[in-house]
């Protein structure tokens, strides 16, 4: 429960730092209403709604109502997909009005103390370092082969958890050795000769429990003619920190990416997950009003780029690509889609592979309800908006969900376990799909070669 005290604080910091122009730019039109998941899935609730969850901090600002438990939830139980700003007539950045206001909250809220220790060990003592996210992956791993997970699993351990956390556990990727964790590339060549030279954001996560797709990913760039860059100094993006309500944290770890990236002579970022490129793509907005990094930080979004659009522009679906025969459907990284822009090129990469048959997901572009830890902290709602999802991907009789981003990734395993489809349906990342489809044609190539030579 939030104190008087802390709603006064909240209240005027609401007035001191929320952007009072973009909160009346929204006309209440509802034009964004058929577009937000948590609108629909709470019955229509209009406080559940982008232009509910507007006029709630306008009134804020105003002093019309008190920033209660009522207002804090709406906010909370909002999953930050943004889908609603493309359908926008007014063009508002809703995004940017739900970050400043959780961040607000977060620091004048007296939390309690083992929810405080759980922030500041996760985001200040973990995910800024990638060497103790090196560490915590390689304990991972370690829990996955020596056995543990098994005996965890048969003895029931895993009932203590939340159910939340005992359905993510049995989707996470199989992550590779801590020797496998260190020995990270800093510049690769093209395969043939060079087309680009581009720089390659790795992130956090990606780079410790997604790495084999990291792999696919700079594969990928070298078969489509790039020499590409790695440099050591770069780190977290900042996302889950810009949008948990720590945005000074948020900050620092944009100048860290900025400084890293901002004297190589490459002309993209290169991404392979939509929430990080979306992120790193409004470094600008971030540090607007920071004199020293403004103009460094609009330089750098200036160059990121998701790897579907750079493989499309090197004309990578010319290539022979080929896989088994299956039917593939593609669930949209909403940040990919709605702030990034990129839609088109994923679909087109995956129409252009041998084998594949593509069916488009009624409501693709809908969020699948994982939205960074939303899943975790949200759970109810999070398995009622992946629960329609899966019904929008059976309906496509797909054999395989594709997707480009990490949480996408799971939330999609998750719903295709709690289906009962891990048998005849698999979900994927972009990239590791098209890495498959290059080594299937090159494959089948060597065999035709050695069939007319024998």
């Amino acid at each position: 429960m939030t104190s008087k005290t802390d709603q006064a604080l909240i209240q005027k910091a609401f007035q001191e730092r929320m952007d009072e122009d973009e909160l009346m730019n929204c006309m209440r039109c509802g034009f964004c209403l058929p577009s937000c998941p948590t609108y629909i899935e709470s019955g229509q609730q209009e406080a559940q709604s982008p232009r509910g969850r507007i006029a709630l901090m306008k009134a804020v600002v105003d002093g019309l109502i008190e920033p209660d438990e009522e207002v804090e939830r709406s906010l909370r139980l909002c999953l930050g997909c943004r889908a609603c700003e493309p359908v926008c007539p007014s063009g508002v950045r809703y995004g940017h009005l739900l970050e400043e206001a959780r961040d607000i909250i977060a620091q004048h809220q007296r939390m309690p103390l083992h929810i405080r220790l759980v922030r500041k060990v996760v985001f200040a003592g973990l995910f800024p370092h990638q060497e103790r996210m090196r560490k915590a992956a390689s304990f991972l791993g370690w829990y996955q082969r020596s056995g543990l997970r098994t005996l965890v699993r048969k003895t029931g351990l895993l009932r203590l958890l939340p159910a939340s956390f005992r359905q993510m556990e049995r989707v996470l990727p199989d992550v590779p050795t801590a020797k496998e964790l260190k020995n990270r590339p800093h510049r690769l060549n093209p395969d043939g000769s060079a087309k680009k030279r581009v720089a390659f954001f790795a992130g956090c996560l990606m780079d410790t429990m997604f790495m084999t797709t990291n792999d696919a990913t700079m594969r990928l760039l070298q078969l489509a003619g790039c020499e590409v860059i790695i440099p050591p100094a770069q780190g977290c993006c900042g996302a889950l920190h810009g949008h948990g309500g720590e945005k000074e944290l948020a900050k620092e770890l944009a100048k860290r990416n900025i400084a890293a990236f901002e004297q190589l002579d490459v002309e993209y970022i290169v991404t392979n997950a939509g929430g990080c490129g979306a992120f790193l793509l409004e470094y600008g907005h971030l540090l607007k009003d920071d004199p020293a990094w403004r103009d460094r930080a609009a330089a750098f979004a200036a160059r990121i780029k998701d790897i579907s659009e750079v493989l499309v522009e090197l004309g990578f679906h010319h290539l022979p690509l080929r896989v088994a025969p299956q039917t593939v459907t593609y669930q949209d990284s909403c940040h990919l889609r709605n702030v990034m822009k990129t839609a088109a090129a994923p679909r087109r990469l995956l129409q252009a592979i041998d084998g594949v048959e593509f069916r488009e997901m009624k409501d693709a572009d809908r969020c699948c309800g994982s939205a960074g830890i939303y899943n975790l902290v949200e759970p109810e709602m999070s398995m009622k908006i992946l629960d329609y999802k899966m019904e929008m991907a059976k309906q496509t009789k797909a054999t395989t969900i594709v997707t480009a981003n990490p949480g996408c990734l799971l939330q999609m395993k998750l719903g295709i376990e709690r289906a009962g489809l891990t048998e005849s349906v698999r979900a994927v990342h972009l990239v590791d799909l098209l890495l498959e489809a290059a080594e299937g044609a090159q494959a089948a190539k060597e065999e035709e070669r050695i069939r007319q030579t024998s």
